[in-house]
């Protein structure tokens, strides 16, 4: 990309022109990676913390709580009985489940630097509800944003394409890519295999085929790269501000389940002590 951009302004004489220009688009990637990854630390710091102190509980504190009640020999209520099972169940096989969860994550990882494992698992993200959708507008603003600091510094259109195709680090928009340049190499405009392909929303299409007819292409690309880093930011937002209280409720519930279940037969060795004395 880079290397492009710099043949460009050498051989046109705009290399400063150019250079301002790559300097603009990397400053505003860097802020939209930034923006997302500040709105994922939250809930990601929310989800780890939740699930480690699940784990302290199983670990540390509900091996005592079996002890106690083995040494009273009371009988334990079912909801008891199942999650001190589960908790000595990962107690007893702990080492094991983590080679075994390094092992799957291995596997996965291994299979999706695999150009048809890359592709399958693209297939089934973009097929999640919400999160496939905002997968697909972070690739459709990758390629806007691209397209549009090349044709802006006077890079050719099939030239641009097969600079963004290579960049754009999608294996599916990689092939739609593909399709529109062999139609633009047929003479098409760039708006037409966009719309068939159906993989760009209509109203970035609609917004291109307006730049094609009068001539601002690249910006048109920037409008529509920027709509996109904006829906985007918003849903990261929106998503962190709704994470932490269904995470709080989540914990609320678990905890609550915990406290219960090992309290009950507590409340019956009170009840024995109490009928004894």
């Amino acid at each position: 990309f880079w290397v492009s951009l710099a043949e460009v302004g050498e051989a046109s004489g705009t290399m400063p022109a150019v250079l301002e220009k790559l300097a603009f688009y990397l400053e505003e990637e860097a802020a939209f990676r930034s923006a997302i990854i500040s709105a994922i630390i939250y809930p990601a710091i929310l989800l780890v913390v939740s699930l480690a102190a699940i784990l302290f509980f199983a670990l540390g504190i509900a091996p005592r709580f079996k002890a106690l009640f083995d040494s009273f020999k009371v009988p334990l209520p079912p909801i008891t009985a199942v999650l001190l099972g589960v908790f000595d169940f990962i107690k007893s096989k702990f080492i094991v489940l983590i080679i075994v969860i390094g092992a799957i994550l291995f596997l996965i990882k291994k299979y999706a630097d695999t150009p048809a494992g890359r592709r399958q698992l693209e297939t089934l993200f973009l097929k999640m509800p919400t999160f496939g959708k905002v997968y697909r507008t972070i690739i459709v603003e990758r390629f806007t944003s691209q397209m549009a600091i090349l044709v802006e510094s006077g890079v050719p259109i099939l030239y641009a394409l097969d600079i963004t195709q290579r960049l754009i680090g999608s294996p599916i928009c990689a092939g739609v890519i593909t399709e529109i340049k062999n139609n633009v190499r047929e003479g098409k405009m760039l708006a037409e295999p966009m719309m068939k392909s159906g993989f760009f929303p209509p109203m970035s299409v609609q917004m291109i085929m307006i730049g094609e007819e009068t001539g601002e292409l690249s910006k048109m690309l920037k409008r529509v790269s920027g709509f996109y880093q904006t829906a985007v930011q918003t849903f990261m937002k929106r998503f962190a501000t709704m994470f932490e209280p269904f995470m709080l409720v989540f914990m609320g519930i678990i905890i609550g389940i915990i406290v219960v279940a090992m309290f009950l037969p507590i409340f019956s060795i009170a009840q024995l002590g109490g009928a004894g004395g």
